[in-house]
């Protein structure tokens, strides 16, 4: 059965990515009991240089860290231009 606190977390990483302008079209976003799995692609989308994308990473992985949705985040993606 799948958990409701997962399904809101997974919405909530969909959401926090878009809204920093990283495409991930290519990725897969799972969330098993509160850990958020990233595999795949992600791509920079909007942001100019690699530099700022992985600013935005943090940011948004620090925010999504502080949802009581999300305890932890596992990064199994290659970022790409």
């Amino acid at each position: 059965m799948i958990d409701a606190k997962d399904v809101r977390g997974l919405k909530l990483a969909r959401v926090e990515f878009g809204r920093r302008g990283i495409d991930i079209s290519r990725a897969d976003l799972r969330v098993q009991r509160g850990i958020l799995t990233i595999r795949g692609v992600l791509l920079k989308g909007n942001i100019r240089s690699i530099d700022d994308f992985k600013v935005e990473l943090e940011h948004a992985f620090r925010h999504l860290k502080g949802r009581t949705e999300i305890r932890d985040i596992q990064m199994e993606a290659m970022i790409l231009n």
